[in-house]
């Protein structure tokens, strides 16, 4: 029986995620070439952090270099070209059209468990009018934001506050009557469903079984390679429980392939692969396929969306210390990871400061035994100017580096 090395095991799980082309290789990327890098990864996690561009945002920025945001955000709220859309995958994300059918069974489960959920709210003031009353406000006057909705009522608490309209939003929003229209700062604007959906959507539901082994398949096949125990965790994003009959059936049927690989900790792991993954395997065991790219990686970057694979292939842990107290903190506020060729080497805690032009870094971290070469220096000092211009920064500070040769030899890169 083969026993892959640990570089093909990289190189299979980098390719899989469109992380190992050659810096550069992808200027000034099109629409269709964004488009195809969000439905490789299948979807793409949004979050609310902005002390650099948004997560949603560096995870197209990672695989493709400098892009206009605004070309993702036409394929998301362009009514003439939109081929995306906002919608939920245990988090919020960006998701393929493609894909939407797929989402109406969680739709449907959101809408019986907000129904639950609602039972007790609706029974307060004049809640139970609220639910209809804002469709019809959207139905007749079109998107409309939760700051559209007066509110006069008091405050519920600096966590969870959110005023009876907002609720009302998100609740027809899960259930599938509302969608996302565009972002105005951020804010959601929502619409009717039928008014953002094109034409040409598939809206015929699938059965969960359908659901379950499109989403288990289509995740294996983004993830590349892993371990058995987390054949499920890409498609249902974090969650190991899936119906255990289904990987059984994909591994009876040859759809999922057992294989042998060496892993960080240097034993020898059963692993799986999707049977359309074999031949690219073989072309990461014989070099054909290798990672060549320097680049950062946001922590909620698809790479790691199956928990600890981080350390099972890198040894690497990836962590978010953004609600840690700061003298706990053991690297940074949001810190990402860098990505050189098949290694992640470090990580920065970066923050734009946007009306100066500048990108500062708080602290800057190479992982133990990595050495600041010339060659990792060059790669990082490359992503880095493109990572800059992309922020339209034009200056680069650097208060604290480990090792602090890195820094240096860095900033005379650059």
């Amino acid at each position: 029986m083969t026993i892959y090395s640990l570089y093909a095991v990289r190189a299979l799980a980098l390719y899989s995620q469109g992380l190992v082309k050659t810096n550069a290789a992808d200027s000034n990327p099109s629409l269709e070439t964004i488009q195809k890098t969000v439905e490789q990864v299948n979807y793409v996690q949004i979050d609310t952090l902005n002390l650099i561009q948004r997560s949603q945002y560096i995870a197209l920025w990672s695989r493709l270099g400098s892009y206009a945001p605004a070309d993702f955000d036409r394929l998301v709220y362009s009514a003439e070209e939109r081929i995306l859309f906002e919608g939920v995958r245990s988090v919020a994300a960006i998701i393929p059209l493609k894909d939407y059918r797929y989402q109406l069974p969680q739709m449907d489960r959101g809408r019986e468990r907000l129904l639950r959920w609602y039972d007790h709210w609706l029974e307060q003031g004049d809640n139970r009018e609220m639910v209809p009353e804002v469709l019809e406000r959207i139905r007749q006057e079109g998107g409309l934001r939760t700051s559209d909705f007066e509110y006069h009522g008091p405050k519920r608490g600096s966590w969870w506050d959110w005023k009876p309209a907002k609720i009302a939003l998100e609740y027809l929003f899960a259930r599938g009557d509302l969608m996302i229209a565009n972002r105005v700062n951020f804010q959601r604007v929502y619409d009717l469903a039928e008014r953002i959906l094109p034409a040409w959507v598939e809206t015929s539901p699938p059965t969960l079984e359908e659901r379950d082994r499109y989403w288990v398949e289509q995740g294996l096949i983004a993830l590349g390679i892993c371990l058995p125990t987390q054949i499920a965790e890409y498609g249902f994003h974090m969650q190991r429980a899936y119906p255990k009959a289904l990987g059984a059936e994909l591994l009876k049927r040859g759809v999922v392939v057992p294989v042998q690989a060496i892993l960080a900790d240097g034993e020898t792991h059963e692993l799986v692969v999707h049977h359309d993954q074999l031949e690219n395997l073989q072309k990461a065991a014989d070099g054909v396929i290798k990672g060549s790219r320097t680049t950062f990686l946001s922590f909620f970057d698809s790479l790691f969306w199956c928990r600890g694979r981080d350390l099972q292939f890198w040894g690497y842990r990836n962590m978010l210390e953004a609600y840690v107290p700061e003298v706990k903190r053991q690297y940074g506020y949001f810190c990402l990871s860098i990505l050189h060729k098949d290694r992640l080497v470090g990580r920065f805690d970066p923050k734009l400061e946007r009306k100066a032009g500048v990108l500062r870094i708080k602290d800057i971290y190479l992982e133990e035994g990595v050495e600041p070469d010339e060659e990792l220096v060059s790669g990082v000092a490359s992503a880095m100017r493109d990572f800059m211009s992309f922020h339209q920064a034009n200056e680069l500070v650097i208060e604290k580096s480990k090792p602090e040769e890195f820094g240096e030899k860095l900033l005379k890169a650059i």
